[in-house]
């Protein structure tokens, strides 16, 4: 009797044993150390500059913070020219480099029109929003949203970048692998 139950008991653990070889222990990944991984990578790359769409809002947000001043109205009332102030020179800087650019909307009602500046200040993307992991074959993959970085840059540049015309957020996917018996970011999509 007591050899059946041993028997029995080593049958038990080898099929156990074998059933964790085939199906392989994997080491938990909360959501938390998902984000982590991915924020690290983020913080991994060379920190840019965010290129912020001004619009006719953007605009006028940025002549009441002090960052340029109409230098030219021309006699259609609807096309100007601006100057970069010293002020914002400090936060802004032209894709065309300079102090000066053109508003040339195509009508007095045109709010189509836009113009791109970059932030003088460079940061990195952040990680945001994780929804659940999935399980995936070969590992685990989790959508989320990446988000522009905005930490170093004025109030009132942040509140012109959060205007309706600028884009600071995007789905992405990131993929989890285990190497060395530890979770590993493959990748992000």
């Amino acid at each position: 009797m007591r050899k059946t139950v041993l028997m029995s008991a080593l049958g038990s653990c080898a099929l156990l044993g074998a059933g964790l070889l085939l199906t392989g222990c994997k080491p938990d990944l909360p959501v938390a150390g998902a984000q982590a991984m991915i924020q690290a990578e983020y913080d991994h790359r060379p920190a840019a500059a965010v290129n912020i769409t001004i619009d006719e809002t953007g605009l006028r947000q940025g002549v009441t913070a002090n960052y340029w001043l109409m230098t030219k109205l021309y006699p259609n009332k609807y096309w100007a020219d601006f100057q970069l102030t010293p002020e914002g020179k400090k936060v802004v800087k032209l894709p065309a480099g300079g102090d000066t650019f053109q508003w040339r909307p195509e009508s007095l009602t045109d709010k189509r029109f836009t113009l791109v500046i970059s932030t003088v200040a460079a940061t990195h993307l952040k990680a945001r929003d994780l929804q659940d992991l999935q399980d995936e074959v070969g590992g685990k993959s989790v959508v989320y949203n990446e988000a522009v970085g905005l930490e170093g840059v004025p109030d009132a540049l942040a509140n012109i970048a959060h205007n309706a015309s600028n884009k600071l957020a995007s789905k992405h996917t990131a993929d989890f692998v285990i190497e060395g018996g530890a979770w590993k970011l493959k990748g992000i999509e």
